[in-house]
């Protein structure tokens, strides 16, 4: 993924423009459709190295899509990190399960294996690791623990891209795997996101749980044919299912994206580099760890402040001073937020079944559940990588280093 660093890269470039053209020139007929989704799933799968990918609207519906495929229902506990966006535990509840949150290792920021091991209970029913900031969890142990206990894994992608773990793919180690294509993430439909998969009859469910499970679309096949809907015999719905297809325009555009992926992989880790480099020497600035066996495709640089006496609020506000884009926090725990919170919480109506699965009690998530993340998230700082003009990132790493300057 070699390029030279001093150009300037178009994010959306004129594939994307040209296969959108070619769409909107079809008038979206069903028979002069250019077959944008189908062509984006095939060269999506390739890319990972998996034998399906479904394409789906956002990547919050594709972790409710991989959750059903994972055989999760009312009353079964999905593991995973509250280190993260809360769509993961937004999405475990939506399948009617209950969140477990595993802590995390100190200088990745990711999913501790030995955490995840002692949250497992005969209701466990999958593993959901987060490959937080461009990073792969420790999969191998992870890997393990879903053998010896009969469990699902489920890799959350979302925030990684072309990063590898001891050299496969990330999102092609788990059971199943999901990914976004939102506006800041690495490739990008405007919205949208992949499940990926080698399992071909998890690919069969996915695809019929986000296509209103219809009964002729299937692990390869995402779209009922004209004779299908012109026969009024036809039996269409053979289970639950959802509207959760991605449309052509977004499918055309992120095919666009996928074609120059590696150009904008690179120009990420070549930004993350940059700004390595400023805080290379600055004891109070530590990135977040890549261990030697993986490579990280930066999302954002993640790094933790722990200055004695200046904290995130007083860094930023500095840094911001000097001219820099501003610097992005971690997110609040998900069991911290209101809605897990027991004098707050809010389940849009999931709590009936929780307590009916759950012995009358509802799941309660307290201060000092996972230590080592509360105490890592209040550190966090992370810088964009996304600077097509490479000027910019040179100009903001200069503006770290002034900023570093400034404190020490």
């Amino acid at each position: 993924m070699g390029q030279m660093k001093k150009d300037f890269i178009k994010r959306i470039g004129a594939l994307e423009r040209k296969y959108v053209e070619e769409l909107l020139s079809s008038n979206f007929s069903n028979s002069n459709n250019p077959g944008f989704l189908g062509r984006f799933e095939k060269a999506f799968a390739e890319k990972i190295g998996t034998k399906y990918a479904i394409a789906h609207v956002n990547g919050t519906t594709t972790l409710h899509s991989a959750l059903f495929a994972a055989g999760v229902r009312a009353g079964d506990e999905v593991i995973t990190t509250p280190l993260t966006m809360s769509s993961p535990a937004l999405a475990i509840l939506q399948a009617d399960a209950k969140p477990v949150f595993a802590d995390v290792i100190e200088d990745t920021f990711q999913i501790d294996p030995a955490s995840i091991e002692r949250r497992i209970t005969a209701r466990t029913k999958a593993i959901m690791p987060i490959a937080l900031y461009g990073l792969s969890p420790d999969m191998d142990p992870i890997m393990a623990l879903a053998k010896k206990h009969n469990l699902i894994v489920i890799e959350d992608a979302a925030e990684t891209f072309l990063s590898k773990y001891k050299g496969r793919m990330v999102g092609s180690i788990g059971h199943l795997s999901s990914f976004s294509l939102q506006a800041t993430k690495h490739i990008t439909a405007g919205e949208g996101g992949v499940v990926c998969t080698n399992d071909p009859g998890m690919a069969d469910l996915v695809r019929k749980f986000s296509v209103l499970g219809y009964s002729t679309v299937s692990a390869t096949v995402g779209k009922i044919t004209k004779d299908d809907i012109q026969n009024p015999n036809f039996e269409r719905h053979v289970q639950l299912g959802y509207n959760y297809r991605m449309p052509e325009v977004c499918a055309a555009i992120a095919l666009g994206q996928l074609e120059h992926a590696d150009e904008l992989v690179q120009r990420r880790i070549d930004s993350a580099n940059l700004f390595l480099e400023a805080i290379a020497d600055c004891e109070w600035l530590k990135p977040q760890v890549t261990p030697l066996n993986c490579t990280n495709s930066y999302w954002a640089l993640a790094v933790r402040l722990i200055h004695p006496s200046v904290d995130w609020t007083v860094f930023r506000k500095k840094f911001m001073e000097f001219g820099g884009d501003g610097i992005y926090a971690a997110w609040k725990l998900s069991y911290e937020e209101p809605m897990f919170q027991e004098k707050t919480r809010n389940f849009a109506g999931k709590e009936k079944i929780l307590e009916s699965e759950h012995g009358g009690e509802l799941p309660t998530y307290k201060t000092g559940l996972c230590p080592v993340a509360e105490r890592v998230q209040k550190q966090i700082l992370a810088f964009k990588t996304n600077y097509w003009d490479w000027s910019r990132a040179e100009k903001q790493a200069e503006i770290l280093r002034k900023t570093i300057k400034y404190f020490s």
